[in-house]
């Protein structure tokens, strides 16, 4: 006679779950740092990784130093919490709208934070934490104005058609900026809103450090609900969460990770858009996956400037060039899938 298995305890699916989450986040912790290891010895200047560790514990040459630690290291740390940023900015917005194709480069808060650093860079010559706090500041205003008018019935497809009107007002704004101003401060600005990560360095890595750390502790405790709330409104509410406020908490969390990563490497396209997606089918459970989809983030952004930088001999693209080309083929089949659902 065949035996009947008990069926499986939700605590034990819990368990399979954290259990293959925490693999997944130590595979993409692992290709950070080997990401990294490249980044750091690979150039013109090449290194071993026995000399990157004595640079490190400062028994390196002046000449070895200066490259690793003012050069490479201030590069490689901006374009893992940058990624990271994005990447968990992404997600927030996917989570909460139930919407793949919601997320701050489609919606124009990326577009917003690069118009406002701009005016700031040419008219004011702000830096460091001013710029980071005029970049947050003037992507909140535009996010309200956003939501204010795309929100109706909790669904993200007016948000998206919206936020698309909304990017190319402000990309008109900064083109406007931009032939209003000098040919060499238009060269620098131009860098920096095709996203590059050639600002990087200790100076601008501070406020991109400060704002991050904070952001993060926040989202933290607001994933729980992030994870009742997908069980939609009313579960969400009978549970004893506060749908509307939870909500704007957390599209307000992800607006301020995406200013805060724009400030300092410029508006890198479609990172915040593939990250979570990628790390949700990876994770294959339903949870957020915010550890996995920060690390993809980072993943990506990381092996885009490697490409970026060496993939083209004497030329250095911006990354956003690299994501680009990637992202856009997926929104595109994104779409098309969207369609014909």
């Amino acid at each position: 006679m065949k035996t009947i298995e008990a069926p499986t305890t939700v605590a034990a699916l819990r368990r399979r779950a954290a259990r293959r989450e925490a693999g997944v986040v130590a595979v993409l912790a692992v290709t950070a740092l080997a990401l990294g290891v490249v980044g750091l010895t690979y150039g013109k200047a090449s290194v071993t990784p026995a000399e990157v560790l004595a640079a490190i514990t400062g028994r390196a040459d002046a000449m070895t130093g200066f490259v690793i630690l003012e050069l490479r290291l201030p590069r490689l740390i901006a374009a893992v919490v940058a990624g990271a940023c994005l990447a968990v900015s992404g997600a927030l917005f996917q989570s909460v709208l139930r919407n793949p194709l919601v997320s701050p480069d489609i919606i124009g808060v990326t577009q917003s934070a690069a118009t406002t650093g701009a005016v700031a860079l040419l008219a004011f010559g702000l830096g460091g934490l001013a710029l980071t706090g005029t970049v947050i500041g003037g992507t909140l205003l535009a996010a309200v104005l956003l939501y204010v008018l795309a929100w109706r019935d909790g669904s993200g497809y007016r948000l998206v058609l919206v936020g698309i009107g909304v990017a190319a007002v402000s990309a008109g704004l900064v083109s406007y900026v931009l032939t209003r101003s000098e040919v060499q401060d238009a060269q620098k600005v131009y860098a920096w809103i095709s996203g590059s990560l050639a600002r990087a360095e200790w100076e601008t890595l501070v406020p991109l450090l400060l704002g991050a750390a904070p952001l993060f502790l926040i989202t933290l405790p607001l994933a729980r609900r992030l994870t009742v709330l997908q069980l939609g409104d009313d579960t969400a509410g009978a549970l004893g969460v506060h749908v509307r406020r939870s909500r704007l908490g957390l599209l307000a969390v992800a607006v301020c990770l995406a200013a805060v990563a724009v400030g300092v490497v410029g508006p890198i396209s479609f990172v915040a858009l593939v990250s979570a997606p990628i790390a949700r089918r990876v994770v294959g459970a339903g949870a957020p996956a915010l550890s996995a989809s920060a690390l993809v983030g980072a993943v990506i952004l990381l092996a885009s400037d490697l490409v970026a930088q060496f993939a083209v001999p004497g030329l250095t693209l911006p990354a956003g060039v690299v994501t680009g080309v990637v992202g856009a083929p997926y929104l595109l089949w994104l779409i098309l899938r969207s369609r014909s659902a």
